[in-house]
């Protein structure tokens, strides 16, 4: 028999604590069960899962239950009580062992019964209004959360007495970068993410078997949700059986992985996997398993989670602390290591006034985040409050907060209110547990009560909105902070054509800007020009979480309808819900057959456009854009809209809310002024206008009050946990070790700790290393890792047609993240990458230096690495940037990459390249490459001291060339924590070594 424990002591075992079982929810199985604490022993002693032993009948009933099954109802406070169950004698032993070794956590004394209204209590919280400290009255709510996981955790092993002085003080201590530990009450993966993280886990198991430790001490201590939401994609569109012909077509691509998943689901402990179909990962977060509150066994505390898709955020509209980290640090977070952070500045973000008619959420959320960009977030928590917040509805906040990553703070907070507890009744939360929600924020001083007067708070800096400066707009062609007005995008839209390239730019001759491009699609008459809308697309959890504007959706679509207007049939039109509950909004409102008229049928419950999966282009419409160089358009409500991400053909890309997309895929270009130009003719043969099928929002207010029902949640949730046919159906095997087969494609066995000893490598240096790649500012994880389509030109298409494998069965990068082959081979391979070595050319290529060769970017990492030759990379700002993908710093580490020298970085991927054991350095302040006179044609040594001792976060050091050049770089190591990973090679390895040495 083994404990589940994976700390880097004993004591992981006592922190892992009531976080860890508490979140069994909400997937309490056969597979787990509750061993209360010894006698005796610290309340902060966790409760622990039973062994890793099953007995063949164990493993049998698993399967005889979905894995993705309820088996209680956590929605009701103590529901939870029931699963308890004997401890074995070992078991018990080795609590009481753990239990002589533990200190009191020196906070014990203000332990405090929450009581119930009825009489009796809900269970004992760490009181924070007990400290008696004046200072915590004007924390930031954001901060109290932090605060208070801090107290509860407190053993002075991993968090002590002065990590809780920091937080306390915050208002001095934050300015100062200064360090503390986190534990977060549970992981949350997607698909995308989650398999390269099961990947990995299964790859430890093996590296503790050869190390001669015991590789089952590799198992989730936190708990996990993993939910399949990124791999369906928009094959079929266009038609009523659309949902189920891409959902088989995803499982013909898909069923390795998703046979993998089920694998890991059973394999190990605390971890379930919410099937394909069941919707987004952040909606089904928001709606179902967001607990605001915890009570397990009678500890009362706040809810939080990191995830490892950097929309996480999403959760913040809720009021649970949340907020995206690379694949690599959720990996070191379920096996029991503390989450090591700098703690935040807090902007406070006061919303007042009232939105007015006609704009809709997504409009406000484009507006805060260009706010916000220039305003400057990364690394900081925003903390939204003011009277303005009553207007916004739980939706309205969730947009909002989804949008964390595109205005660059860790996250966007909306602490609980009124309204957040209306919105946790509607989605079926039990009547008992909101009233416990409610009675533990205000005892903890963690509720907002705007009907009560407001106790001034203290943020490190302050922004303020009136709701009613808020006009309609949508953002692009690039990016998603490039704001335009609705009114001024024809404007906009010109400026772009004739701007060189760039973010804004296309570089399109005066002479080419009115050329058109006939074709013929299936035997009828159509034609394309620049801006014309080829992809509209309804999709993302930043959207269709929103009720509001997917009913507004719905009646531009039956206004459309009625008065004769008719998306024409180039245009791709979709609608990919985040949770079965849209479509029984929709249906009950009667509008979805409208939206159905216009071709934007339900495809799938899941990611689609805005990850990439948009599927192809009809081969006409393809054919007229490739053959004319048409800049032709993408409309989609999504949140990401980085060059290539979308699709390969639509160099320009729009976010708009639902509504404006049916709007643009009616007009069919995003060359219009809808204030002055016609949308198109109506049946009567008159001209139709953008304010004659735009709603108001007292109809949307209406739709939304008559069509959006709390049981509309229960069953929809209720079905999900019984999977469906082709997800039951998959048979995995039993074993806890995973066996790997050497000819699969998409599961692969990754190098990592190939040759590992238990001595780490150490710190090091980088010597004469040649540049690999020089780029400026804004790249992307996209551009770093593409998720989209594999380009049949490619290093990887030539791997997996050696392997057998038809073009049309290629899939996409973001599926075949389990294969590190295709992965690496893939980096940098974004068509629409820019390398300053190549002169302007736009590719996923670079320049060999020394031989001067153009090769694509693998082959010429393949060859430095043959001849013994490191490399680097050099950027510009915000390097990293979008959405956390743990191969951005994977991929470059198999490619032998050694160091990024950039001006900035994106705080996720800053974080996994270190956990790569790649150095990341920034410029100092007003350098940078050029600014230096590099060209990256130089040969880089980089002075880092030898003994890990002799670093400290944040030093300077010298980097030098052969061409003489030598300047100053900041070495990005930003704590402690992150030095140790560093010396052993990246995050995965120290914990390794920290488990096979116990």
């Amino acid at each position: 028999m083994y404990i589940t424990t994976a700390s880097s002591s004993a004591f992981s075992l006592l922190r892992a604590s009531r976080a860890r079982f508490a979140s069994s929810l909400p997937s309490v199985s056969l597979s787990r069960a509750f061993v209360p604490p010894a006698p005796g022993a610290s309340p902060l002693i966790g409760q622990q899962y039973r062994s890793l032993s099953f007995s063949a009948a164990a493993r049998s009933l698993r399967f005889s239950v979905p894995r993705w099954s309820h088996g209680v109802d956590w929605r009701s406070p103590l529901s939870l009580r029931a699963q308890s169950r004997a401890v074995s004698p070992v078991i018990e032993r080795f609590q009481r062992k753990i239990a002589t070794m533990a200190s009191e956590n020196p906070f014990e004394g203000i332990l405090t019964a929450l009581p119930k209204p009825g009489g009796g209590e809900f269970g004992k919280f760490y009181s924070l209004p007990a400290l008696n400290d004046p200072r915590i009255d004007k924390l930031p709510y954001s901060i109290r959360i932090l605060l208070e996981s801090a107290i509860r955790n407190c053993d002075n092993f991993q968090v002590t007495k002065d990590d809780v002085e920091k937080i306390i003080d915050w208002e001095k201590s934050s300015p100062k970068l200064v360090e503390i530990p986190f534990k977060p009450a549970r992981v949350l993966l997607q698909d995308f993410t989650g398999v390269p993280a099961v990947v990995d886990l299964a790859c430890m198991r093996d590296a503790m078997n050869k190390l001669g430790s015991d590789s089952n001490k590799i198992n989730p201590l936190v708990p996990v949700d993993l939910v399949i939401d990124h791999s369906v994609q928009v094959d079929v569109a266009r038609s009523e059986n659309a949902v189920q012909a891409n959902m088989e077509l995803e499982f013909h691509r898909n069923k390795e992985r998703f046979a993998f998943l089920k694998w890991g689901s059973t394999a190990f402990h605390n971890m379930l996997v919410v099937p394909p179909g069941s919707g987004i990962v952040h909606q089904v977060n928001l709606e179902y398993l967001g607990r605001v509150v915890f009570n397990t066994e009678g500890m009362l505390y706040p809810d939080s989670v990191v995830g490892t898709d950097s929309h996480t955020t999403m959760i913040d509209g809720l009021g649970v602390a949340g907020w995206g980290v690379g694949g690599i640090e959720a990996e070191a977070t379920m096996l029991g290591q503390p989450m090591s952070m700098v703690l935040p500045g807090v902007v406070g973000f006061k919303l007042s006034g009232k939105l007015r008619d006609g704009v809709t959420a997504t409009d406000l959320v484009l507006t805060v985040t260009q706010m916000l960009r220039k305003h400057g977030v990364v690394g900081k928590f925003v903390e939204f409050y003011g009277d303005g917040m009553g207007e916004l509805s739980l939706a309205d906040r969730a947009t909002i907060a989804n949008m964390s990553p595109e205005y660059g703070a860790t996250m966007g907070f909306f602490p609980v209110d009124h309204v957040t507890l209306q919105y946790l009744k509607l989605t079926g939360r039990s009547d008992d547990t909101v009233v416990m929600i409610e009675a533990y924020l205000r005892a903890n001083k963690m509720f907002v009560d705007y009907s009560e007067p407001q106790q001034e708070r203290i943020y490190s800096s302050y922004l303020e909105l009136n709701l009613a400066d808020v006009e309609p707009c949508i953002s692009g062609p690039k990016r998603p902070h490039d704001r335009v007005p609705l009114k001024d995008m024809k404007v906009d839209w010109h400026s772009c054509l004739d701007n060189k390239v760039g973010f804004k730019g296309f570089a399109i001759p005066k002479e080419e800007q009115d050329k058109v491009a006939k074709f013929s699609f299936h035997g009828q008459p159509a034609a394309l020009k620049h801006g014309s809308v080829v992809i509209a697309a309804i999709t993302s959890c930043t959207n269709t979480s929103n009720p509001s504007v997917m009913l507004g959706a719905g009646l531009v679509a039956k206004k459309a309808c009625e008065l004769g207007l008719q998306v024409k049939p180039w245009v791709k039109t979709s609608l990919a819900p985040g949770s079965g509950v849209v479509t029984k909004y929709l249906l009950q409102s009667g509008l979805q057959k409208y939206l159905n008229e216009q071709g934007f049928n339900i495809v799938g419950y899941g990611c689609t456009t805005c990850i990439g999966n948009s599927g192809e282009l009809d081969e006409t419409v393809a054919s007229a854009i490739s053959e004319n160089d048409i800049v032709a358009a993408a409309v989609l409500s999504g949140n990401r809209n980085f060059e290539g991400r979308v699709h390969p053909l639509t160099r320009a890309n729009y976010l708009a809310s639902p509504p404006l997309v049916v709007a643009y895929a009616l007009a069919g270009t995003v060359d219009i002024d809808f204030a002055k130009e016609p949308i198109g003719k109506g049946k009567d043969g008159k001209d139709v206008y953008f304010k004659d099928i735009w709603p108001s929002n007292e109809e949307v207010a209406q739709v939304v009050q008559s069509s959006v029902l709390p049981d509309m949640f229960k069953s929809t949730y209720e079905a999900i946990t019984k999977g469906n046919p082709m997800w039951n159906q998959l048979s995995v095997p039993e074993s806890s070790l995973y066996s790997w087969d050497p000819t699969s494609t998409y599961i692969h066995e990754p190098p990592y700790f190939k040759n590992m000893t238990m001595d780490p490598p150490g710190a090091h240096g980088v010597n004469d290393a040649y540049c690999l790649l020089n780029f400026g500012d804004s790249i992307t994880t996209d551009h770093i890792s593409p998720a989209g389509s594999i380009h049949k030109d490619s290093p990887a298409a030539r791997y997996l047609l050696e392997r057998g494998v038809d073009r049309k069965d290629f899939n996409s990068y973001g599926s075949r993240r389990g294969n590190d082959e295709v992965m690496a081979r893939g980096t940098f391979a974004n068509i629409r990458i820019v390398n300053k070595l190549l002169n302007g050319e736009v590719g996923p290529k670079t320049v060999h230096i020394p031989t001067g060769e153009k090769l694509y970017v693998f082959d010429a990492a393949m060859k430095y690495k043959t001849a013994g030759h490191d490399t680097i990379v050099l950027a510009g700002a915000e390097y990293g940037s979008g959405s956390s993908r743990d191969w951005a710093a994977k991929g470059p580490m198999l490619l032998g990459v050694k160091a990024v020298i950039a001006k900035s970085f994106e705080r996720i991927h800053r974080s996994n390249l270190v956990g790569m054991g790649i150095i990341p350095l920034c410029f100092k302040a007003g350098e940078d490459a050029d600014t230096l006179g590099l060209t990256g044609h130089e040969r880089y040594t980089i002075d880092l001291p030898n003994n890990i001792k002799d670093i400290r976060p944040g030093q300077d050091v010298t980097v030098t060339t052969d061409t003489g050049k030598s300047f100053t770089c900041t070495v990005r190591f930003d704590t402690e924590v992150e030095l140790a990973y560093f010396n052993h090679g990246g995050i995965l390895p120290y914990v390794i070594r920290n488990l096979a040495s116990k």
